[in-house]
């Protein structure tokens, strides 16, 4: 069997007749059903890249000394990893390429289960999947899963797409317990900065979680978000230095390489602060004027306590909702995308430009 037959529908194919529906609207389709950045990438960003443009050479697996240490240092700076070390981080081609080839990369096969939660961003199914190993969802990994077949345990707090937020406390009960059966935890942290209210996104390499040691542990973090980075393709993994070992060693193989103009601009925006503490506050105005005018229509938000996202049901089938609000212009996406348990809820994006926000609020009105 061919890898793509054992892959389900991609699922945003499936959003096309109400894409087609919401463009119909005199004013244009508001597309909040993904979270692609929309706002400018940040002049640091972007003057790093320029700078770094006459690359002929080819770059390196292991990226360069600066950005590494750039990693290491908005680790340690921004989220108390107080072990980070430059030779334990990784830089990655987008934090999707990692999670979609991850299971294959340690060399997982069938009979290996990948545990992630019951409602998840739609890749880590996937990457099980192209892997052959089986995928298994979870409320409570402790509690639910076999600890004799997982090998590969994904956590993802803020959550994608329901924002939730795992404290400090359960990501350490979580730890412990993968730590005991010798599982590899790895925590999606690619939202960490979007944190609205409640409890404090906090990083599993934080001694609060781990203590000293990253044994069995690794992060990844994304730039997507928090730099308007998406369309660079710029991400990092940090944690275990025998498993960053194993996937420097494999990916120099595979040729999985970071442009070198591409890793100058990341240590530009890991080591820049002020671009990204105004977009945090860019999505929080879109926030507000969203979720102000979704309770107003009748929608109750659930979590959303962090990330890009807005978790909303009207307690009806998904689907029907997707359906009114492109009759409205607006395009979500449906919960249903995201696990069964998503099935009466929408996943609204923070991600379009305030001017959009605002025909959106209207619609709702």
């Amino acid at each position: 069997m061919s890898i793509s037959a054992r892959l389900p529908v991609f699922p945003w194919d499936r959003l096309e007749p109400y894409k087609a529906a919401a463009a119909a609207h005199p004013d244009g389709a508001v597309d909040l059903s993904v979270g692609t950045p929309v706002d400018p990438v940040p002049e640091v960003v972007r003057q790093a890249l320029t700078a770094a443009a006459d690359s002929p050479g080819y770059p390196l697996t292991y990226g360069t000394a600066t950005l590494r240490a750039a990693a290491a240092d908005y680790l340690r700076t921004w989220h108390g990893v107080a072990v980070a070390d430059p030779r334990h981080v990784l830089p990655l081609i987008g934090s999707k390429e990692l999670v979609g080839w991850l299971p294959t990369l340690l060399d997982l096969r069938e009979g290996d289960q990948v545990g992630y939660p019951e409602l998840a961003y739609p890749t880590y199914e996937i990457g099980a999947l192209i892997a052959r190993a089986e995928p298994v969802t979870y409320r409570d990994p402790v509690a639910e899963l076999d600890p004799a077949r997982v090998r590969l345990l994904w956590l993802n707090s803020p959550s994608n797409p329901t924002g939730q937020v795992l404290g400090a406390a359960e990501l350490r009960r979580v730890v412990g317990w993968a730590r005991e059966h010798g599982i590899l935890v790895v925590s999606d942290e690619c939202y960490i900065e979007l944190g609205w209210e409640g409890t404090e996104p906090v990083s599993v390499l934080h001694p609060d979680v781990c203590g000293d040691s990253h044994d069995g542990l690794v992060a990844v973090h994304s730039l997507s978000k928090r730099s308007n980075f998406a369309g660079y393709r710029g991400a990092f993994l940090a944690g275990d230095p025998a498993v960053v070992a194993e996937l420097l060693a494999v990916r120099k193989h595979a040729g999985m390489i970071v442009p070198q103009p591409v890793q100058a601009a990341m240590a530009a925006a890991l080591g820049d602060r002020a671009h990204a503490v105004e977009q945090k506050q860019r999505y929080a105005r879109r926030r507000t004027a969203l979720r102000t005018a979704l309770e107003g229509a009748g929608f109750r938000i659930e979590h959303s306590e962090a990330s890009l996202y807005l978790w909303a049901t009207r307690g009806e089938p998904c689907w029907e909702t997707v359906a009114d609000l492109s009759k409205r212009g607006i395009l979500v996406a449906p919960g249903e995308f995201y696990g069964p348990a998503g099935a009466e809820f929408v996943r609204v994006a923070l991600t379009a430009t305030d001017e959009r926000v605002a025909a959106a609020v209207s619609r709702l009105a």
